[in-house]
């Protein structure tokens, strides 16, 4: 299954649990506006390239649309309209005021100069000024792109609208950014490891954990865990995979990274495969890359006793139902990677606010929210004897639905 059909089929089987009637599951999955641009321009050796853009705004029942803008060269609509739909269910399972929306370039953004890479972004905001702004569509940062892209496109977006911080969010502390954005979606994935553990009556201390995934959200995972007792005897990147049985030494992990950009050359017990990372008798599995990893093909290879879901659908669902069977809890990525859109959320309402908070009090805002969500969702699933998954659609499907139905037709 490609990303649509996958988010659709766990939408789905959601919704034949609270029988939803055709009517409003065609309400609820078809996006509200679909919006794809051409975005040209004159690259620095005088040539005139063109990219496409896309903006998906699924829907905003809940309140102003939300969602990540990633540049990646295979970035297409179906794709973004998978992840749109995600982010409807994710900002509904955290509780907070957000529809769902994502967007996205179809570049490598590597082949672009910084200048190029500026231009572009500035250009893709020209084609959608008008359809997003603090109170309609707010984009974040997501795969390919970080808070300087996110700079350009604040100050492109003044130029229209006048000072607007709330526009954007993940924004550098220079601009108005909220400290703690940064880590946010990886700290949120190590808190609810742990918060998870707790409830099979386990600890971080006495867990070992594999991290496919060394990027941001893999490296602030790994740093929350480690800092928290947890032994990561696993991490990778696109280089491969370093193991460590003692576990292994993340400070100096992340030191290296920092350095070379990569885990390549790395000092670690032993190099292994991304592959092989999947299939590692660990306690934890944490996929915090692409999606799609965990197939049909390779669950049956999984040793991990849970699995968490960093990326966004590293668990297809042919994978998910062999897990199922199996007795692998999955956390699933609408609730696991939710910091980084629980934080957005706290650097927009402080944006709103004109109001600067610390570190402190975003860290505990995040803790509070996303550990009253597990608890719900853990709940739901207990009552019901359905997975974790069918529990979170269950809660995110059900509070748009309510909120649509109030509002009226």
């Amino acid at each position: 299954m490609n990303a649509y059909e996958s988010a659709r089929h766990y939408f789905e089987t959601a919704a034949a649990v609270m029988d939803l009637s055709p009517n409003m599951k065609k309400l609820l999955m078809t996006p509200e506006r679909e919006v794809k641009v051409q975005v040209a321009l004159k690259l620095d050796n005088g040539e005139i390239a063109t990219f496409v853009g896309y903006r998906m705004q699924h829907n905003s029942a809940r309140g102003p649309m939300k969602g990540g803008l990633r540049y990646h060269h295979e970035v297409d609509a179906e794709e973004v309209l998978a992840l749109a739909s995600l982010m409807t269910w994710k900002t509904a399972v955290v509780d907070i005021p957000y529809g769902g929306a994502k967007g996205g370039i179809s570049v490598a953004p590597k082949t672009l100069s910084e200048s190029e890479l500026e231009l572009m972004t500035r250009k893709f905001v020209d084609e959608l000024q008008d359809v997003i702004g603090p109170d309609k569509d707010i984009p974040a940062p997501d795969m390919g792109t970080n808070a300087q892209v996110m700079a350009w496109i604040v100050n492109q977006y003044e130029k229209y609208h006048g000072f607007n911080p709330a526009c954007v969010t993940g924004k550098p502390l220079e601009l108005h950014g909220a400290d703690g954005r940064e880590e946010a979606t990886g700290r949120g994935v190590g808190l609810l490891t742990e918060v998870m553990l707790k409830k099979f009556d386990r600890t971080l201390a006495d867990a070992t954990i594999a991290l496919q995934g060394f990027g941001n959200v893999g490296s602030h995972a790994a740093r929350y865990l480690s800092d928290n007792g947890g032994k990561v005897v696993a991490i990778s990147d696109i280089s491969g995979a370093c193991y460590d049985s003692g576990g292994i030494d993340i400070a100096a992990a992340l030191a290296h990274v920092k350095q070379h950009r990569s885990l390549e050359g790395f000092d670690a017990e032993k190099r292994i495969s991304n592959e092989e990372l999947l299939a590692l008798d660990v306690d934890v599995l944490i996929p915090a890359a692409l999606g799609g990893v965990l197939t049909e093909e390779n669950a049956g290879d999984v040793r991990a006793k849970y699995i968490v879901e960093a990326a966004n659908g590293p668990v297809l669902p042919e994978a998910d139902e062999i897990f199922r069977k199996r007795e692998i809890p999955v956390l699933p990525d609408i609730l696991a990677n939710a910091g980084g859109v629980t934080v957005s959320y706290l650097e927009w309402v402080q944006n709103r606010q004109y109001f600067k908070w610390d570190l402190d009090r975003t860290r505990a805002e995040l803790a509070r929210t996303l550990t009253a969500s597990f608890d719900k969702m853990w709940q739901l699933a207990t009552e019901k004897h359905i997975p974790l998954r069918t529990a979170a659609y269950l809660m995110g499907i059900g509070r748009v639905g309510r909120s649509t139905v109030l509002a009226g037709i």
